[in-house]
């Protein structure tokens, strides 16, 4: 099984080491730990699935259609 860094994932994401450890702190993407120095690690498999999730989201957000009502 491939594992990443925080610092890749980070990248990956286009967001900060920070951001990531925030999102561990709120359960929105858990890391596992390295058993030895404590390191947080990410499946590469989760990322996929986060990404996945994240595109559905804006794929179904784009298909909610927004009236306009226009009073003359």
């Amino acid at each position: 099984m491939k594992y990443l860094t925080i610092k890749k994932v980070a990248k990956l994401l286009n967001v900060t080491p920070t951001t990531l450890r925030n999102w561990d702190k709120k359960g929105i993407l858990k890391p596992y730990r390295h058993p030895v120095n404590n390191y947080r690690l990410y499946k590469i498999e989760d990322i996929e699935a986060f990404l996945r999730k994240i595109e559905h989201s804006r794929a179904s957000r784009e298909k909610r259609k927004i009236d306009v009502f226009v009073q003359e």
